[in-house]
């Protein structure tokens, strides 16, 4: 089970931390990713984690503003945001595999979190 937090409402330019907590597997045995959807979009891809952190994948809109870290021994992965802009806005959702061969591709997650929403002001 994931159980994604740390959304909210923020002014453009502003920061934001989602935490993503797992339970019921062996965290550390997870691949652990970020999508987000908008209103009316796909599922975008945002970043990934590889097992012990060794490998981090962003998207391109993402590199230099946004970081994906983990905590094993606390079961979290996490998605600091910075520089928000406009279209960050959307729900962001954690998602764990077993395997690092496609992180950017949402099929090869099994399991994926409720989803929490970020919403950047003007």
């Amino acid at each position: 089970q994931l159980q994604a937090c740390g959304g909210g409402l923020v002014q453009a330019g502003g920061s934001l931390r989602l935490s993503c907590a797992a339970s019921g597997r062996t965290f550390s045995n997870y691949v652990m990713g970020w999508f987000r959807q908008a209103p009316g979009k796909e599922r975008e891809f945002v970043a990934a984690i590889s097992w012990r952190g060794v490998s981090i994948r962003y998207a391109d809109s993402m590199k230099g503003r946004f970081t994906i870290s983990r905590d094993n021994a606390k079961n979290t992965v996490y998605l600091e945001m910075n520089s928000l802009k406009l279209e960050d806005t959307a729900v962001y959702y954690c998602a764990a595999s077993p395997v690092y061969r496609e992180p950017h591709n949402p099929f090869e997650y099994r399991y994926w979190g409720q989803g929490t929403l970020v919403t950047v002001s003007s």
